[in-house]
């Protein structure tokens, strides 16, 4: 009879084979056994890796049942399934063309779809192509189709015939490089009857009936997806004998974003003599979805139900139907510094690029309106960029490396760019200055202290020759201790230079710390100022006014061509918050990092003048 029991919470190897060794020796029967110098040792090393491995399964199985916990994509893709989610497939960019046609005739000119463009990016050459039929008709005898878009990749067609017999029959798209939003399906009743109807993608349950011409969409292995069809009760079920086509565009993801130079390869309407314009560039390209992201958006989708109430809702929409969204921010026009009612405004940084084009914003909400609750219309806005500017004092021992102090300078600068591009770059993105003094001091066992202060700046594109408002809104607060803070001095508001109509001057901003913009220019090193109320400033808010102010030209910046001003200020806290379509930037090319070596390091010679100084002062 066994006198101990054996341990049944450990599950690593060692602890495993040390139990079931004491659980053997508690026996009378091997109570005098030696495990290690006898076959026994074998055999309980298979036993503890069996019940290791065993114990690791279970802890993987346990893992993968939960969409927080997944790891393998796809079963992370078929939780995702449960809560309505589908993932999003690779996303060809897409070019907006105006094409002129030279010597254009007839009544008509069609532009067949499947219509082939070139451009090329890096010296590599990428294929667009039209993904409708467009035809125009002359006005005033000139030819031209207007905003054509044109999608990266090559027109593809896949057929399946229907066979119930077949119990392993599956409708696959073959590529994974499928843009799924650009498939297309179509059921020719046989080989014998032409007839075919054009089956739409269903976005959810309602409304479907029997009679319904919908298929639904899923990802499966190896990043590929399959179409199915409905039951005969929720969408129309196919008939043996069916043939279900799919024509799709099989696309590089990202690699041709940006291509903006398109020549026709082939003719349109017979006419291959052709003048092309871009409207707007390649953009849009993106990789198919991100087990990360699928963890994110499937709860959300979940949540929204096939609609846009709540804020939440068209951020997750947003990133569903424009998937290069890297990061999204969506509020109510009443929260905005001027209320605007009805309106949710959303903003978007892509993955590529910085600002979406017209034809982008207005595709986007096109596809948003379905899910629109009311009367509430959506506007897309571009991102507000703050940059903050950096100034560091970094003390270092010199003793403890041999590392110069340029190394460290440069490692340290690598070190801030890494922050800004993980921390910040995005709209929740919050700049905490103990992090990134933090990360200054770990860069290097030799570095002893750092003392870092910071500064934040916005620009504006002043409309030329135009009495205007500007209004400037850093939504962080501005530092002024007290009234009259630094008045003679400037305040604490600078702005780069400008000129005025029929002057030679060149003007600045600052302010008298009592929430007045002034301007002025310089008499050698004074201020002259000629209007001491060009504008206020909010310091709790950070909201800069500045009124009918008329600017001819614009100076240069840092010694270089310009067509904004900057504003920058000193903020109230060395945390800085982003607030609806903020983004926050480190502009590490501007920042000031000062290496220098500690002469005050305990220990030493130098060192121990130094601290002697130090207490006698």
């Amino acid at each position: 009879m066994a006198s101990n029991k054996l341990t049944v919470s450990d599950l690593d190897f060692d602890s495993i084979k040390t139990n079931l060794k004491m659980f053997l020796q508690s026996q009378s029967e091997f109570q005098d056994y030696n495990f290690e110098g006898s076959g026994f040792a074998v055999l309980l090393d298979v036993l503890a890796y069996n019940t290791h491995y065993l114990g690791f399964n279970a802890n993987m199985l346990a893992n993968e049942m939960y969409l927080d916990s997944a790891d393998i994509r796809k079963n992370v893709v078929s939780l995702a399934k449960m809560l309505g989610h589908t993932p999003t497939s690779s996303k060809s960019p897409v070019a907006t063309l105006n094409i002129l046609i030279n010597g254009g005739s007839g009544p008509s000119v069609t532009m067949n779809k499947g219509t082939v463009f070139s451009s090329s990016i890096d010296g590599n050459s990428y294929q667009f192509v039209a993904n409708e039929d467009h035809t125009i008709t002359p006005s005033n005898g000139i030819y031209e189709f207007q905003n054509i878009p044109v999608y990266e990749g090559t027109l593809s067609t896949f057929k399946y015939t229907v066979n119930s017999s077949d119990p392993d029959q599956r409708f696959f798209i073959p590529s994974n490089r499928t843009d799924t939003t650009t498939l297309k399906v179509q059921v020719q009743n046989s080989s014998s009857d032409t007839t075919t109807a054009t089956y739409s993608l269903a976005s959810g349950f309602i409304g479907l009936s029997e009679t319904s011409n919908v298929y639904f969409l899923q990802e499966v292995e190896d990043g590929k997806y399959e179409i199915y069809f409905g039951d005969g009760i929720v969408g129309k079920s196919l008939s043996d004998g069916n043939i279900v086509s799919m024509e799709y565009i099989v696309t590089n993801k990202t690699e041709s974003n940006g291509a903006g130079n398109f020549t026709l390869d082939g003719s349109i309407g017979n006419f291959s003599d052709v003048s092309i314009t871009t409207a707007s560039i390649a953009q849009g390209g993106s990789e198919p979805e991100t087990k990360e992201s699928i963890r994110f958006n499937a709860p959300l989708q979940y949540a929204r139900q096939d609609r846009a109430v709540t804020t939440s809702d068209y951020e997750t929409l947003v990133r569903q139907v424009y998937p290069n969204a890297q990061s999204v921010s969506a509020w109510g026009g009443e929260d905005d510094e001027t209320p605007r009612y009805g309106v949710v405004k959303i903003a978007i940084k892509p993955t590529s690029g910085s600002t979406l084009t017209e034809t982008t914003k207005a595709n986007i909400v096109a596809k948003l309106k379905q899910y629109n609750v009311a009367s509430v219309r959506p506007i897309i806005v571009d991102p507000e960029i703050t940059s903050i500017i950096i100034t560091s004092t970094v003390k270092y021992d010199k003793k403890k490396t041999t590392k110069t102090a340029d190394t460290l300078k440069t490692e340290i600068t690598t070190s801030i760019s890494d922050y800004d591009t993980n921390q910040l770059s995005q709209f929740d993105g919050v700049f905490r200055h103990s992090k990134l003094t933090g990360l200054i001091d770990d860069v290097d066992k030799s570095i002893l202290s750092n003392i870092t202060n910071i500064q934040i700046r916005k620009s504006f594109t002043p409309k030329l020759s135009e009495s205007t408002r500007y209004d400037i809104y850093f939504r962080n607060g501005i530092n002024n201790p007290h009234i009259g803070h630094n008045a003679a001095a400037g305040g604490v508001i600078a702005s780069t230079g400008f000129k005025a109509p029929n002057d030679a001057n060149v003007y600045f901003l600052d302010d008298d710390g009592s929430g007045n913009i002034r301007r002025y220019y310089f008499v050698g090193s004074v201020r002259t100022y000629v209007n001491n109320n060009q504008g206020t400033v909010n310091y709790d808010t950070g909201q800069i006014i500045i009124n009918s102010l008329t600017v001819a030209s614009v100076e240069n910046i840092r010694s270089v061509s310009s067509t904004v001003i900057e504003i920058t200020v000193k903020p109230a806290s060395s945390d800085i918050v982003p607030v609806r379509d903020q983004i926050l930037e480190i502009d590490t090319a501007n920042s000031k990092i000062t290496v220098e070596e500690d002469t005050f390091v305990g220990g030493s010679s130098d060192a121990g003048v130094g601290y002697t100084t130090t207490s006698n002062y």
